[in-house]
This record gives structure tokens, sequence and C-alpha cells, in this order.
């Protein structure tokens, strides 16, 4: 298992909307995923994260 740290002293404040949808479009998808799947890493551990993206159907009745 590989456990990750975060160097505190590398973040900056700023908003969100300054500049991170032109950071996030310059990535390409492959990038994007791979974090995305490091943040689920991060919030729900390794084991959870190993586990990829889940697929969820809901069924519903109409009236």
């Amino acid at each position: 298992m590989i456990e990750m740290k975060q160097d505190r002293s590398a973040f900056s404040i700023s908003h969100l909307h300054d500049n991170d949808d032109a950071y996030w479009h310059s990535r390409t998808p492959e990038e994007r995923l791979e974090a995305l799947q490091l943040n689920r890493q991060v919030a729900y551990g390794e084991s959870e994260a190993s586990q990829g993206l889940q697929r969820v159907l809901e069924i519903i009745k109409r009236s």
C-alpha cells in the first residue's frame, strides 16, 4: 500500500473560479481521471478507491 503525504508548504489560497477551469481544460482526460482517482484514495482510503468507479442503477415507478 502506498502511503501519501501532503506537502502543505506547496499550497496557496485563491478563489476557485480564478484559474481552476483553465487548468483542468489544459489537462488530458487521462490526467483528469488520475486526479479523480487520487482524490478518491485520499478521501476513502486505498481499499475503497481500488474498487474503481461504481455504476449505480436505480429503478423508479412513474405515475
